[in-house]
């Protein structure tokens, strides 16, 4: 299976200032208005877009979940991944690719942290089906 890439954030636009970055992350996810957060879960289907639409897949599956930090900074991975977890299978299931994302169709999922990309922090997304 192919490797997804994920931002750590998406921009949201504004018409009278300029962008709003949301970072998605745990504390970021809790304190946002509930209309930030379904703007920013909308950004982030819409970046998912090209590497999803038209993807079928079998099931159950499992998620793969690698962290790629900007700098040494110790942080809690499941505070970014559990964020960007939630906004990949509701894309998923929005897409197609699933028809739904409840422990039926996903049966589990890993968490990991690749190292340190300075110029571009990302979350690789694989998908492993069972067999």
């Amino acid at each position: 299976m192919p490797i997804f890439i994920s931002p750590l954030y998406v921009d949201l636009p504004r018409k009278t200032k300029k962008d709003k970055r949301v970072m998605l992350n745990l504390n970021t996810y809790r304190n946002l208005h509930f209309i930030i957060n379904n703007q920013a879960k909308v950004s982030y289907k819409e970046v998912m877009k090209d590497q999803l639409e038209g993807l079928k897949l079998k099931t159950p599956i499992k998620l793969k979940f690698t962290l790629w930090r900007k700098d040494k900074r110790v942080g809690d991975r499941a505070n970014v991944l559990s964020v960007i977890e939630k906004f990949f299978c509701d894309a998923l299931v929005e897409y197609g690719c699933l028809a739904d994302d409840n422990d039926e169709f996903i049966s589990g999922q890993v968490y990991e942290t690749g190292g340190i990309d300075r110029d571009n922090p990302h979350v690789e997304i694989e998908i492993i089906e069972h067999q």
